[in-house]
């Protein structure tokens, strides 16, 4: 069974940092992806950021690219999502999902059977 936790998330002002975290178990990290998603209420589900378990390799959507990193920490069994220079359009509730295969992109939510019950990011500006 596969388990994802995410935390990290809180309250920032524009311009500051944040970095959620996502602990997960039952998850073969190199056979699979794992992606970081956001949702805003009256907006679909969005991914930002993914990371191939098996080759590290990344990808990133363009409204976060270059302020945000996403990392594995394969000792302990955590992604991780670095958020620099926080924009108030990044204020959403972040999910960390995973699937057991590969994209070439960022893929849409219905394409990753396994998610976190999500961590709130709220930026003001």
């Amino acid at each position: 069974q596969v388990l994802l936790v995410e935390s990290g998330g809180a309250s920032v002002q524009a311009g500051g940092s944040l970095r959620l975290s996502c602990s997960a178990s039952g998850f073969t990290y190199n056979s699979g992806t794992m992606v970081w998603f956001r949702h805003t209420p009256g907006k679909e589900r969005e991914g930002v950021a993914l990371l191939n378990g098996r080759y590290g390799n990344t990808l990133y959507a363009n409204s976060v690219r270059g302020r945000f990193t996403v990392s594995l920490d394969h000792a302990k069994n955590t992604l991780y999502l670095q958020m620099n220079n926080l924009k108030s359009e990044d204020t959403a509730m972040y999910y960390c999902a995973a699937a057991n295969r590969f994209f070439g992109y960022l893929p849409g939510p219905n394409q990753c059977p396994y998610w976190g019950q999500g961590t709130q990011v709220t930026v003001s500006s």
